[in-house]
């Protein structure tokens, strides 16, 4: 008896483990952009000349030199994005200046049927030099933060609240969690920054070009 029971328990446990693995989705396999399509200011969709998205040694390659995106052809809402990312050296106008800080970013929640811009209605989990982690709320989105909903805008911020960054040249590893009303975004293991209530809940997931290189290695996310 107790051994038909711990086999039914094994058997439980090893089914449940089967199905948390197989919720874990890589949205960048390493060899392609499969899954994703590009968009550029001057060029619109799926038009990349100058090939500012491009994939080698397994790492998404943005160079930055035009301002535009990847999105994902599919739409997300409650979901645990995991990214790793470092700088390259490049920059390009208008953020060539040696004094001007790497941009980039990650936007989600972007209406599936809205057309492509620069930038989309969505929230954005900040990636830029000092400033990763940051919330911003682009096209009159909206979230709630300490209890007060912030003010519709065409960009607002919502600065993060505690600093988790890595320096320039290293990897680093951001996670956004959109969980059932809840955002939270983590740096390398710390929390920092928080909303809930946003105003808008689904959407494409889209990564930024802003004028400065950038290399992923990971892009996974897990559907909650």
């Amino acid at each position: 008896m107790r051994r038909s029971l711990l086999i039914c328990f094994l058997l439980a446990a090893h089914v449940v483990n089967a199905q948390s693995v197989k919720k874990v989705q890589t949205l960048f396999n390493g060899t392609d952009l499969k899954g994703w399509y590009s968009f550029l200011t001057s060029k619109g969709k799926n038009n990349d000349p100058e090939k500012i998205f491009t994939v080698s040694n397994k790492m998404l390659h943005i160079t930055g030199k035009e301002f535009g995106y990847i999105a994902t052809e599919k739409s997300y809402k409650d979901f645990h994005l995991v990214v790793e990312f470092k700088w390259g050296t490049k920059k390009y106008p208008p953020r060539d200046a040696d004094t001007t800080r790497r941009d980039n970013g990650i936007c989600f929640f972007v209406p599936a049927n809205d057309t492509d811009v620069v930038w989309p209605k969505s929230i954005e989990c900040q990636i830029q030099e000092g400033d990763v982690g940051d919330i911003w709320l682009i096209g009159y989105t909206t979230v709630v933060i300490d209890g007060k909903r912030t003010t519709p805008k065409d960009y607002n911020r919502a600065q993060k609240k505690r600093d988790g960054e890595k320096p320039t040249g290293e990897w680093n590893r951001v996670e956004v969690i959109a969980d059932k009303g809840k955002i939270k975004y983590i740096v390398n293991g710390v929390v920092v920054n928080e909303a809930e209530a946003p105003s808008v809940t689904e959407g494409k997931i889209l990564v930024q070009s802003e004028g400065a290189e950038i290399y992923y290695r990971k892009i996974e996310i897990t559907e909650l």
